[in-house]
């Protein structure tokens, strides 16, 4: 059973850099073919992917959102991390990483000043 769990900051301000963590659980972040994703989900809007990182540490980004996001990882203590430079309190959002059918239960960012 793969457990994730994001943890970071609830409160960024704008222009700032938020910065996450996922702890990864039950699966090993350098298997085989698996790519994990961190996506978010403002309120009242859907979930919106925001990049990868796979297996042999290649990263993806969405296209609205690679100039400023940045996921990496940990092998050492099983952890992904993503960066999201120059915040905008359009970045308030619920954040998940997520590994096809398996999610966390998500964080919640809030950038206000």
């Amino acid at each position: 059973q793969v457990q994730l769990q994001e943890s970071g900051p609830g409160l960024v301000k704008p222009s700032q850099t938020l910065s996450l963590t996922c702890t990864v659980s039950g699966a090993s972040i350098t298997t085989a073919h698996f790519y994990w994703s961190w996506i978010r989900q403002p309120p009242g809007k859907g979930r919106e992917w925001m990049g990868a990182i796979a297996y042999d540490g290649d990263t993806y980004y969405s296209e609205s959102l690679k100039s400023r996001a940045s996921i990496s990882r940990d092998t050492t203590k099983n952890q992904l991390s993503l960066q999201l430079n120059s915040v905008t309190p359009e970045d308030t959002a619920k954040y998940y990483c997520n590994l096809g059918r398996y999610w966390g239960q998500g964080t919640q960012v809030t950038v206000s000043s």
